[in-house]
C-alpha cells in the first residue's frame, strides 16, 4: 500500500523553480501509477511565508504553451479548482503556482485506500468535477487535460489542474498517442489523432476518471464497473463524441436517488462532500501530509531551468 508521505526532490535534481524552493514532490514515480502531464512540487517562498504548489513543463512538451494554457486556466473558476496565483514571466523558465492546499493526487488516493474507492466517492468525485466542467463550457473554455493525475483530492472534495495538458504536449493536427505524460485511456480518441480539444474531450477524461476511481482502471472491462455507474460510464467513454452526456447532464444524474422533490435539480456538488464523501485511510494521508510539509525544512536552493 502506497504510504502517502513527502518525497524529497531526487539527488542532484533542482532545488527551486523561479523564486520557490522545493520542499516535496507531490507525485509518486514508478510503475502502477497513471502518467502526470506536468512535474508538480510543494514549495515555498523564499521568505517561508508562503507555500504552494508549483507546476513545470515535462520536457517534451511546449514551455510556451504550457503557460499559454496556464495563464487561461485563470479564467477557470469555482470551488473544484485551484486558482493560478503566480505564473513565469517567460517560457524559458516555464512554470506556473497555485496556494498550497493538502492534496493527494487521485491515484494516490485509491493506493493508500488499498483499491478503488467506494461509489458514493466516485459519484461526489464525479459530480463536482462535472459542476467545473459545466461553468468552464458555458463560457468556451475546454479543459484539454482531464485525467487520473489531473484530480487532486483535498479533504472537502477534489481539484481540478493540468489544464490544456493535450495541447501542451503536441499542437492540434498531430498525433498525441505516444506521448510521455499523456494518459491514453482518458485521451478522447478525436483528441489523440491530433483533433482539437472540445468539450466532449473533456467529457470522456471525465468518464475515465470515474472508471478508474472507481476500478483502478481508465479503460476497465464494463464488468468491472458499478452496475449503478455502468450505463453512464459507458455512455462517456463512447468513441462517437455526439453520443457522450454534456457535463450539466452529469451534474444532474450523478447523485444517487433521494425522496427529493421532484422540481430539485442538482447545481452544485456541494452537498455530496460532506463529512464521510472520502475513506478514512485517504483523509489521514492528508493530514500527514499537511503535518509533514509543516515540519519540513527546505535545503540551499538551485535554480531549476526548464
Amino acid at each position: 500500500m502506497e504510504r502517502a508521505r513527502t518525497r524529497q526532490p531526487r539527488p542532484g535534481g533542482p532545488r527551486s523553480i523561479g523564486p520557490y524552493h522545493l520542499v516535496t514532490r507531490l507525485d509518486p514515480t514508478g510503475p502502477g501509477f497513471p502518467p502526470v502531464p506536468e512535474h508538480r512540487f510543494v514549495a515555498r517562498s523564499a521568505d517561508g511565508e508562503r507555500t504552494v504548489l508549483i507546476c513545470a513543463p515535462l520536457e517534451a512538451a511546449d514551455p510556451a504553451r504550457f503557460l499559454v494554457e496556464a495563464d487561461a486556466a485563470r479564467r477557470l473558476v469555482g470551488p473544484w479548482t485551484l486558482p493560478v496565483a503566480d505564473l513565469s514571466p517567460t517560457p524559458e523558465i516555464a512554470w506556473y503556482a497555485t496556494p498550497y492546499l493538502p492534496v493527494l493526487p487521485l491515484p494516490v488516493a485509491l493506493a493508500v485506500h488499498g483499491g478503488p474507492l467506494p461509489e458514493h466517492t466516485v459519484r461526489a468525485l464525479g459530480a463536482a468535477l462535472a459542476e467545473t466542467l459545466t461553468g468552464a463550457h458555458a463560457v468556451g473554455i475546454t479543459h484539454a487535460g482531464l485525467s487520473p493525475a489531473a484530480v487532486l483530492v483535498a479533504w472537502n472534495g477534489p481539484r481540478l489542474t493540468c489544464f490544456g495538458a493535450a495541447r501542451a504536449a503536441a499542437p492540434d493536427g498531430e498525433a498525441r498517442t505516444g506521448i510521455a505524460g499523456l494518459e491514453p485511456g482518458s485521451l478522447a480518441p478525436e483528441a489523440a489523432a491530433g483533433g482539437r480539444p472540445r468539450p466532449p474531450g473533456d467529457i470522456f477524461g471525465l468518464g475515465a476518471v470515474m472508471a478508474y476511481a472507481a476500478t483502478g482502471h481508465t479503460v476497465p472491462d464494463s464488468a468491472e464497473l458499478p452496475e449503478s455507474l455502468r450505463p453512464l460510464i459507458s455512455r462517456c467513454l463512447s468513441r462517437d463524441a455526439a453520443a457522450r452526456p454534456t457535463a450539466a447532464e452529469l451534474l444532474h444524474v450523478l447523485p444517487p436517488s433521494t425522496p427529493a422533490p421532484t422540481s430539485t435539480v442538482l447545481d452544485s456538488a456541494g452537498s455530496l462532500l460532506g463529512p464521510g464523501w472520502l475513506p478514512g485511510r485517504v483523509v489521514a494521508a492528508i493530514a500527514r501530509q499537511s503535518s509533514e510539509v509543516l515540519a519540513a525544512e527546505v535545503r540551499t536552493p538551485r535554480t531549476f531551468a526548464v
